[in-house]
């Protein structure tokens, strides 16, 4: 990949993202700023958040293949790139099955959007891959720069290294700043819970070291405190390191809750 992300960045839903958020979350030193959810094609929050910026990355977590497709994301990337050159990152992915009326063969229809992309002239080295599985982790490192997963432990970190060699390797991770265990758990399992009604997440967690007993709705505490770190940020910036331990080039760090007091707070820990 020719872009930077940094060691570290943010993950936040495109609706919680703003201007002003994303200066100061520059300002405090983060490579990356992800938007999340499933932002429309004309991709209008990354370059406004670009727009606000001088040098931190902006990526998708993750462009939904179902709802926006190739040609008019293609030409968004090709705007926003020709306006910030270098500092976008077109991050992909299949969505879940749950959540799509028209879902079918997902890897197939991720090969076909590639190809699209490919078609369009979007650049390998620019793109990411929302990727769990071995065999779309194998994608991400033949048509894409690498990975960007979510929901995911330093156990699953390990594993995808494995897999993609030398590519880029971006998990995303939960946290709640908050030294009160159960007042954590709580904010963590209200998320967690949520992703724990779609099979692709749960089967994965059950590859890497959680029980069916763990991954059923809302979730046990040990898995809650897996996927959404919590304590001090001085705690929650070793939970960060054990994934770049286990062969992260980046973390995407979400917050729950109120998202930037978090991220200042985690600021100088991370450092």
């Amino acid at each position: 990949m020719t872009t930077s992300l940094g060691k570290t960045g943010i993950w936040q839903i495109s609706t919680q993202l703003d201007p002003e958020l994303a200066a100061e979350v520059e300002s405090l030193g983060y490579g990356t700023i992800w938007v999340g959810g499933s932002p429309p094609a004309d991709l209008a929050i990354a370059e406004q958040l670009l727009d606000a910026t001088r040098q931190i990355t902006v990526a998708t977590g993750i462009v939904n293949i179902w709802s926006a497709a190739p040609e008019p994301v293609a030409e968004s990337f090709h705007r926003i790139n020709a306006k910030h050159p270098g500092r976008f990152v077109l991050g992909i992915g299949a969505g879940h099955r749950e959540m799509n009326d028209d879902y079918r063969k997902p890897y197939q229809a991720l090969v076909d959007y590639l190809d699209a992309l490919d078609a369009a002239g979007v650049p390998q080295s620019q793109r990411v891959l929302a990727a769990l599985g071995p065999k779309v982790l194998e994608l991400a490192r033949g048509r894409a720069a690498g990975a960007h997963p979510y929901l995911t432990t330093p156990e699953h970190t390990r594993h995808a290294r494995e897999i993609l060699g030398g590519a880029l390797l971006a998990p995303e991770q939960k946290v709640v700043v908050d030294t009160d265990p159960q007042r954590a758990r709580e904010a963590g399992r209200d998320i967690v819970g949520r992703y724990l009604q779609l099979a692709n997440y749960t089967r994965n967690l059950e590859r890497h070291g959680f029980t069916a007993e763990d991954v059923e709705p809302p979730g046990s505490d040990r898995l809650v405190d897996a996927l959404a770190l919590h304590g001090t940020p001085e705690q929650i910036a070793r939970g960060i390191d054990a994934h770049l331990q286990a062969g992260a080039d980046h973390v995407a760090i979400q917050v729950l809750g109120d998202p930037l007091p978090g991220y200042r707070a985690l600021a100088a820990a991370l450092r």
